[in-house]
């Protein structure tokens, strides 16, 4: 299903230009992904030829096109509750818990974020990131803890992207790891990607995408030869801070995946990966004012912490 056709004359002040690029910057309240959407479903064509992304398109072409119809959520709202560290008409900041998936996949119940926000934010959630992910900006892992942003308005939503995707968001996580560093502060610069042999691991290496880690240490426990690290990342990507700090021979605590081994020396058993997502720092997507939100520790992060201390 699609909104009826329109047409568009593409202005002299777009003299030559992909398709897709064009009418983004033509009709600004749509994204550039609505756009892609929108020609991947065959939706927009010149003269009669449908055209794909790639094509392009010049000052006086007439450009027939139509949105994708946004398809109502088949999800049922889910009353769970949430922490939220800011909220306002058109974006909220959710201190997530562990063991809650962000949003619905293969082998997942009711009880993703998504399921909560769709009862927490009754109908007000942007429908930009599809049936699965309304209002869903960025992800966190299962076990992963701290501050997450969901956009409640279309308008939200493009702005928080483009930030995530230029970087201008500032993040921090706090993650317990085994070892101590020589060193107080360095940088991980190592590429990541999927890894070849088991496909639910990453890895760095050459041939993945860019990936850059600044680490300090915020504490040490040398009786138990634990470091709490506070990790600031220039980009996301998929395990980003536990594949890095891996790299550099500190894996973990909890993280199995990634080479973390039990230690009956430890005061207590971590039964997750230790890794919080501590601070956020962005500029609101609508009203541009600077926000900065920082996530409480859950209560078993914080009772380690007290044991090792």
């Amino acid at each position: 299903m699609s909104e009826a056709s329109k047409q568009f004359v593409v202005p002299d002040s777009i003299p030559r230009a992909r398709v897709d690029k064009a009418l983004a910057v033509a009709f600004p309240e749509q994204s550039r992904a609505a756009w892609q959407r929108a020609l991947d479903a065959g939706l927009v064509s010149r003269e009669g030829v449908v055209l794909v992304r790639k094509d392009e398109v010049r000052a006086g072409d007439v450009i027939d096109y139509a949105m994708p119809a946004v398809e109502p959520t088949e999800l049922t709202p889910t009353d769970i509750p949430l922490e939220t560290l800011f909220e306002d008409e058109h974006l909220l900041v959710v201190n997530k818990p562990a063991g809650m998936v962000v949003h619905p996949g293969a082998g997942t119940g009711d009880d993703t974020l998504v399921h909560a926000l769709l009862a927490h934010c009754a109908g007000e959630l942007s429908g930009i990131g599809g049936v699965e992910r309304p209002g869903i900006v960025h992800r966190l892992d299962r076990d992963t803890t701290g501050a997450i942003v969901v956009a409640k308005s279309d308008a939200a939503h493009r702005g928080l992207a483009e930030q995530f995707a230029e970087r201008h968001l500032h993040k921090e996580y706090l993650a317990l790891a085994s070892g101590t560093p020589r060193l107080l502060s360095g940088s991980i610069d190592r590429a990541i990607s999927r890894h070849p042999q088991h496909r639910h691991r990453m890895t760095t290496g050459e041939g993945g995408k860019p990936a850059r880690t600044d680490w300090f240490v915020e504490d040490k426990f040398p009786t138990y030869n634990v470091t709490l690290f506070r990790c600031h990342i220039h980009s996301g990507r998929t395990h980003q801070i536990r594949v890095h700090l891996k790299s550099i021979g500190h894996p973990l605590l909890g993280d199995r995946t990634y080479g973390w081994r039990p230690d009956d020396r430890l005061p207590i058993a971590p039964e997750r990966v230790m890794l919080h997502a501590a601070y956020l720092k962005f500029l609101h997507p609508v009203t541009a004012r600077s926000i900065e939100i920082k996530a409480p520790l859950p209560e078993d992060f914080s009772k380690l912490m007290d044991a090792l201390r």
